[in-house]
């Protein structure tokens, strides 16, 4: 079953909870000020506090969606056990959103543990297949030490450009996320500088030139945490 049950109690998982389950016009307005409005509000499928705040991936990730594959399936294109997405919403108009959260730049960094030699030869198709489609230099390592961003952008490949879905990947950097500088070893970002400079870094190492084919596909915001809090108080 493609489902985690992941409630946060601190860090990215946690702010998003509450981002998208006591504000998320907050959340929504940041994304339309980034790609122009939509024909229907955008609605949030996960994480969902009635849900269990549940993460989905593989098959349950396209059905909690309400798409269809119909060009190139997620199977054919990525192995079991594949990306945990943080949110999901859709609009009545087509539009989808798949999204990750970040409160602190380790999270960022990640490297490819499959195991198996055939999961192994799938991700190093797709990979390399969503690298050429972007004009990627083929000496660009994706699968260390920014794996989860080149699997995200392989994910919205298969989505938009494989089978034609309206989609948008979409990443939340979240600001001033104290209780983390307690338990990480790595900066938490406070301004929406720090925050670029760390991406920036990320995507000079996965060789992606800007303006790529699936630019305009990908939105980032920047959510202080106290906005969220204040926007709850006033909620109360």
């Amino acid at each position: 079953m493609g489902r985690d049950i992941r409630q946060g109690t601190r860090g990215s998982k946690k702010w998003l909870s509450m981002l998208v389950n006591t504000c998320p016009e907050l959340l929504n307005a940041k994304i339309l000020r980034e790609i122009g409005p939509v024909a229907n509000e955008i609605r949030w499928r996960s994480p969902l506090e009635d849900d269990g705040y549940a993460e989905y991936y593989d098959g349950d990730f396209i059905d909690k969606l309400g798409i269809r594959l119909e060009k190139r399936q997620l199977k054919s294109f990525w192995p079991p056990s594949g990306p945990r997405w943080d949110g999901l919403g859709v609009t009545n108009n087509g539009q989808v959103f798949i999204l990750e959260a970040k409160a602190h730049v380790k999270e960022l960094r990640s490297e490819c543990r499959a195991k198996s030699h055939r999961s192994k030869c799938r991700i190093d198709s797709s990979l390399s297949e969503t690298k050429a489609f972007m004009d990627v230099p083929k000496e660009a390592d994706w699968k260390r030490p920014f794996y989860q961003y080149a699997t995200r952008l392989a994910h919205l490949y298969l989505l938009h450009a494989l089978n034609e879905i309206d989609g948008y990947l979409v990443y939340v950097y979240f600001m001033g996320a104290k209780e983390m500088e307690r338990s990480t070893s790595t900066m938490v970002p406070r301004t929406v500088r720090e925050w670029k400079c760390a991406v920036l870094v990320e995507k000079m190492a996965l060789g992606l030139r800007s303006g790529h084919k699936l630019s305009d596909r990908i939105v980032n915001v920047f959510v202080n945490v106290k906005h969220i809090t204040a926007v709850q108080q006033i909620g109360e």
